[in-house]
């Protein structure tokens, strides 16, 4: 797999640790942004072909965690208008979210935690810096 030098997405240690788990169970998962719909921002991890995607969909990018093929990641195209500034890094925190992802019933959950795009990322992504 090629790795480009900016990414929109990242994964923490430990929610890649909780996806290799989720993947045994589960097979291969990809994420959603949620939207505001269910679990507030959560990101919503489903086995792959359980949420499907579409036009009205953005693939922000993929999270290699470990296992033989990437976790893709995506996030509504309404929604990304309003976070195509922002870098998004996929946590997992003890708690249970209230939605349909799987981690559900182990005791965990996924986070977002976000930054600004810096300037170096911003060109890349062809987006103007902040003024």
């Amino acid at each position: 797999m090629t790795t480009a030098p900016y990414s929109r997405v990242a994964v923490t240690d430990a929610a890649a640790a909780l996806l290799r788990d989720l993947t045994i169970r589960h097979g291969p998962l990809m994420f959603h942004q949620s939207g505001g719909c269910c679990d507030g921002s959560a990101p919503m991890c489903y086995p792959v072909g359980m949420f499907l995607t579409g036009p009205a969909d953005v693939k922000l990018g993929e999270l290699a965690v470990g296992l033989d093929d990437a976790i893709e990641v995506f996030i509504s195209l309404a929604q990304f208008e309003y976070w195509k500034y922002t870098h998004i890094t996929i946590d997992a925190v003890p708690g249970r979210g209230a939605g349909f992802s799987v981690e559900g019933p182990t005791g965990m959950r996924f986070i977002i935690r976000s930054r600004m795009l810096d300037d170096a990322e911003l060109a890349a992504f062809g987006l103007a810096p902040a003024t």
